[in-house]
């Protein structure tokens, strides 16, 4: 188990990182805030994420929480003693940089949900590639209760559900269940507690078990194809396949499938 070298911006970290079997977990670390994505949280984040893009050694990457909430989205007590539009302009300038760097990370993110994700924190479940809940946990962009539309949040979690799903939860503030999030899609398995750990490593392992090279090509891919109209789309798709069937571990795929043997990755 190894941990990141990255510089961490305060002494009792907001983020950890923990390494095992090529799979790196980044688990938030305030509990006492509810997991709040204070400005030293998306610092940490992101100086985590840049770390791993670079590291050949992780393959999937598991975002998890300590405590009783996932994450409740910005630190409302934070925002309200900095009260000016430049902080908020960073801060959520902050916040969307580190959201795009999940979705353009090599590697597969996985969101391991254990309670409640609201608002910024739902919008982290939906930004991630993958997400697997407790049945205990539960999701809401409740921003509209206090008078404030969850835009930013709107932005990942319309492109995770449908647009009316999106908007009911934009509109009410209402919470889903995990068994709701599992009908919209807005995360892929929902779990008893206990065995939530369990089941989010063993999909994690069994991704990393997978051809690294075609797992990161296949995420570029999609993420690109998927804005695209559908002409430029399948061109862009096709191109991508065509690397891959030419790539080592393509060449080995497919000679493995020919002689009936398990492959051997690059």
């Amino acid at each position: 188990m190894t941990q990141s070298s990255a510089k961490i911006p305060t002494e009792v970290p907001p983020v950890i990182r923990r390494d095992q079997n090529r799979v790196a977990e980044l688990q938030l670390n305030r509990p006492e805030r509810f997991n709040t994505l204070s400005g030293a949280t998306l610092e940490c984040l992101s100086l985590h994420l840049t770390d791993i893009a670079k590291d050949p050694e992780v393959a999937v990457v598991i975002i998890s929480a300590r405590g009783k909430a996932f994450c409740t989205g910005h630190d409302m007590k934070e925002m309200h003693a900095n009260r000016e539009r430049d902080f908020y302009d960073e801060l959520l300038a902050n916040c969307s940089t580190m959201m795009q760097s999940i979705t353009t990370l090599p590697q597969p993110v996985i969101a391991q949900v254990q309670g409640i994700a609201t608002a910024a924190g739902c919008q982290l479940v939906a930004t991630c590639d993958l997400a697997v809940a407790s049945e205990a946990a539960s999701f809401a962009t409740s921003g509209i209760n206090n008078g404030l539309f969850c835009a930013t949040p709107g932005v990942a979690l319309g492109r995770a559900v449908s647009r009316k799903h999106a908007l009911e939860m934009l509109f009410t503030g209402d919470f889903i269940s995990a068994e709701r999030a599992i009908e919209i899609g807005l995360i892929n398995r929902c779990v008893p507690a206990d065995e939530l750990a369990a089941a989010t490593i063993a999909l994690a392992e069994q991704i990393a078990a997978k051809s690294r090279y075609a797992i990161r090509l296949g995420k570029q891919s999609y993420y690109k194809q998927i804005n695209e109209p559908l002409d430029a789309a399948y061109r862009s798709a096709s191109t991508d396949l065509v690397n891959n069937l030419l790539s080592d571990d393509g060449v080995e795929g497919v000679n493995a499938f020919i002689e009936k043997r398990k492959p051997t990755w690059q």
